[in-house]
Formats: structure tokens, sequence, C-alpha cells
């Protein structure tokens, strides 16, 4: 990876360029400067970093320097916007279109969270958005396209013509609740095809919106030369890779860090007729310093407020400390992991309980002694999950406990956490071949044996990998199922507090 500072990058140096290339330069070049955000669904800063107000002011800072220098500035979002925050629990992600209506972005592609409450609330928030969002590999009951997003996009600048397309991980099916009439084309395949469509529509510029993890980008970029930049989401990097012809561009993710990519674009006469040349520089702003936006901070701090009205109720103490960063929810035994499955476990009165580590979302901290609230749970637990029920094969629940350690080098959010449960793994091991010593309430697992199980209704369906949970047999499906959020509550009031540890429930072998 090569990560190149800001220059600056005259119309001189790019004409020099040019005539020692043997090019006659005929047109004025374009400054373009694109802004990129991704992965942003977190309405204020956290430890003074990221939030819409930050966003915001990196954004009006951009316009009104490159504007009045005559260029142009797009603002840009790489997907997973509406979902998995607090409060789009309750309004299902409106406030965050709304916000990023003010702040103004030119174009987005669709993230797998944007199909966290299922299409048919996708569809609503499209609707609602003032700024086009691309969906190029998305079909929908059988058609190309899905309902509000466009295929791909051509926006005028200065003299020149940029083509925008949008590629959304093929993944989404086993991330998030996009449904049976959702489907997604391989990446690269759909994007030869509509940097074709593109190229013949005039584009001299191709850029591709992409949510999918870096491997996937440079695969996109090796089979499709006709892409120029690639502006990508989902695997939450901070990345700038520039290799002289192609480039991609993420930038982590809530705004902590705001990717800036100023482009000079210029068309030259070459031996062969008129041709494109275009030569970027590139910044990579961490927020931590930035000062908000006064007008988007005022309509952040009205959100918080009304939210901490509804949930700044107390529900009890935790005896231990709690831990729910990323790393620890996606790794190993987590005190918080096993305080849900138990609370799950206990609500329904199943024989074992298992719940997905990426469930969890706080990616925070709790000192022993500290007053839990209805907020930290609901942090905690963003998505509206439910509890479901269903008879399960000893055979499909070790298949799913296999799943759920099959990535675990890679901290992926299949980790189990369970109740009723025990077991012990060998990361070193093939995937498929990992668990040994499996017990259901404290007896060596029957793999023949039917069990009650609870598990969140996203895996229920196969999310996350735990295919082998569709085998099951269902008892209380999602349409009769409670929250998940709303029984850790029960169990934290009923308890008097959390006095759940780290029990031995999930061992590591090696």
């Amino acid at each position: 990876m090569r990560v190149l500072l800001r220059t600056v990058l005259p119309a001189l140096l790019l004409a020099t360029f040019a005539s020692l290339a043997g090019f006659s330069v005929f047109a004025e070049p374009l400054r373009l400067s694109i802004v990129h955000v991704n992965d942003w669904d977190r309405l204020d800063p956290k430890d003074r970093a990221g939030g819409a107000a930050k966003i915001a002011s990196i954004a009006r800072y951009e316009r009104d320097r490159v504007e009045a220098e005559g260029g142009q500035v797009l603002l840009t979002f790489g997907g997973d916007m509406i979902s998995p925050s607090l409060l789009s629990g309750f309004d299902k992600g409106a406030h965050m279109v709304a916000l990023a209506n003010a702040i103004g972005f030119n174009a987005a592609v669709l993230g797998n969270h944007e199909f966290d409450f299922g299409p048919e609330v996708l569809i609503d928030r499209l609707k609602e958005a003032k700024y086009p969002v691309l969906g190029s590999n998305i079909s929908y009951k059988g058609k190309p396209g899905f309902p509000g997003a466009d295929r791909s996009l051509l926006i005028e600048a200065g003299e020149y013509r940029i083509g925008l397309l949008g590629l959304t991980t093929t993944d989404t099916p086993s991330l998030s609740s996009s449904g049976p009439d959702v489907a997604f084309t391989p990446l690269a395949e759909t994007a030869k095809e509509t940097t074709e469509a593109l190229r013949g529509q005039g584009a001299d510029l191709v850029v591709a919106l992409t949510h999918a993890v870096y491997q996937e980008d440079l695969e996109t970029l090796r089979q499709v030369a006709g892409i120029d930049i690639v502006l990508g989401g989902h695997d939450h990097l901070v990345l700038i890779l520039y290799d002289g012809k192609q480039a991609i561009l993420k930038s982590g993710s809530q705004g902590n860090f705001v990717g800036i990519m100023d482009i000079v674009i210029d068309r030259v006469e070459g031996r062969g007729g008129p041709q494109l040349v275009w030569q970027p520089s590139f910044s990579m702003v961490n927020t931590l310093d930035v000062e908000e936006d006064p007008e988007i901070a005022q309509r952040v701090a009205g959100y918080m407020a009304e939210l901490d009205k509804e949930l700044a109720v107390d529900i009890g103490p935790t005896e231990v400390a709690l831990d729910t960063r990323r790393s620890s929810v996606r790794s190993g035994e987590n005190a918080f992991g096993n305080l849900v499955a138990d609370a799950m476990r206990a609500a329904t009165r199943a024989d074992a309980a298992l719940t997905n580590g990426g469930g969890i979302r706080g990616d925070t901290t709790y000192v022993e002694g500290r007053v839990l609230t209805r907020k930290d749970v609901l942090t905690e637990l963003p998505f509206g999950n439910k509890t479901v029920t269903m008879r399960l094969k000893g055979s499909d629940l070790k298949a799913a406990l296999e799943n759920g350690v099959s990535k675990v080098e890679e901290a992926a959010g299949r980790f189990p956490h369970v109740s009723g449960i025990s077991f012990a793994y060998s990361g070193n091991k093939p995937a498929g071949s990992r668990v040994s010593d499996v017990k259901v309430g404290g007896l060596p697992l029957d793999l023949g044996k039917v069990y009650v199980v609870a598990v969140n209704d996203f895996v229920a369906r196969g999310g996350d990998g735990y295919t082998s949970l569709e085998n099951g047999e269902p008892v209380v499906d999602a349409s009769s199922a409670r929250l998940m959020a709303n029984q850790v509550i029960d169990f934290i009031q009923a308890k008097g507090g959390v006095k759940i540890g780290v029990e031995g429930r999930v061992r590591r072998l090696d």
C-alpha cells in the first residue's frame, strides 16, 4: 500500500507532464475533490471523533475551498448508514437519511446494513433520500435494479463526465435481512457490464462506489481495467492505494476519518487523438480536532435529547466489568455475551441458547459497579432482533457451533455466545472440524437427540453462515417472538443486576 500525502498539483505541472509525453493541452483542466465517508450510523462523536456534525464540517470546508478555486466537490458515501444505530431501532434509520440530506451527499451505495429492517423499509428510506443511491448489482423480484436505487449515474463536472456505479457485497443475504426477493450479482461481472455502458455514454472517468472487502475491490479492479477509482467501505479500513493507474480510498467508519482525493483532470491531444489524463493527491483527515458544523450539531442534539428522554431509565448495576469491544465479542467467551444468551434461555425456558457476537455493537467497556440503563442495552443490541425457539437435532447444533468458530481468526461476527452449552475448539484445525467436548445441560451432546434451542431470528434464518439452524422446527417464530433487548432488560432487573462473568463455556485449546 502506498499512502500519498496531499500535494499541491497546479495546472502547470500537468501541462509539463503532457508536454513531456508528446501531447498538446487543448482544454482547461478541472480540479475535482472527492470527499468520502463510509460505514457511518452514529449521530454524535465518540472520544471526540466522528459523528454527523464533524462530517458536515469537513464537507462544508472542502466545498467552500475548492469551489472558490473554480473546482468541483463530490461528497460520496460507501454504504451502511441506516443501521445499526440505537435510534435506528426506533425509526428504522429515518434520522440518518434526514441528516445525510442536510449534509448534502452527492452519491451513495447501498450497504448490507441498509437491508437490516427488510427491503420494504429500505424502499421507504430511499423515497426520503434527496441524493442518488446506487445499487448496480442488485435485483428485486427477479428484475434488475432495486426500487429507488440507480443502476448507474453520470455527473457533469465542467467539460467532463464522471460515471458512477455502485457494488454491494454478495454476502448481504447472510449478513442482513434482505429477504428472498433481493438478489446480488457478482461484483466484477456487474462492474464490467456497467463500466462499458458508462463509457459508451461518454464517461471520462469511472468511479465505483463499493461496499465490499478490500480483496474484492482489488479483484474488481484487476478484472475491470475501465474503472479508475474505487471508493469503498464495509471492512472499516483506513486505506489509500494508488498504482499509477487505479486508486482505492476507504475511510474507516463512523466519520472518525474522512478521506479526500484531489484530482486534476485534463483532456489532451495524443498521437491517436484526444485522451484523458488524471492525477490524484490524497489526504485522510482525522476528525478528532475538527470543529462541528453548528447547524448539524443542533439537529443531532435534538435527536439525542429525544432519545435520552426515552431511554434514561436505570435497570441495575453490573457486579463484573463488561467488555463489548468488537475484538472481544468476536474472539472468545464474553461476559456480556453470556448475559445475552442467559437472558434468551431464561425468557424462553429453552434447553440452550446461542447468539452471534456480531449482534453486539456497543464497542465499549463498563466498569464494575456501573448502573446500566435501557439505553446501554439497546446500544449493545441495536438491530431489533427477536428471540425465536426451535427444535434442533444435536448434529445441527454441533454444525452451528462449528460455523460459529469457523472464522475466529478473522474476528467474524458469527462467533457464538451460548447458554446451557459448553464446548471446546482448536483454532488451528480446519474449519468444520474444530469443535469438541460439547455438552448441553452438563451432559455430552447427543447428535441424534432433539433439543429446544433459543437463537436470534437473524441466525435462525441462516444469517452469518448459520445454515444448519434452518433445519430446526420452529416452536416460536419471529412473528410471535419478543425482542432480545427487552429480554436482557427484564433479566437484569429480575436478577438485581449483572452477576455473570466468564465461566469457561467456550474454551480454546490451542
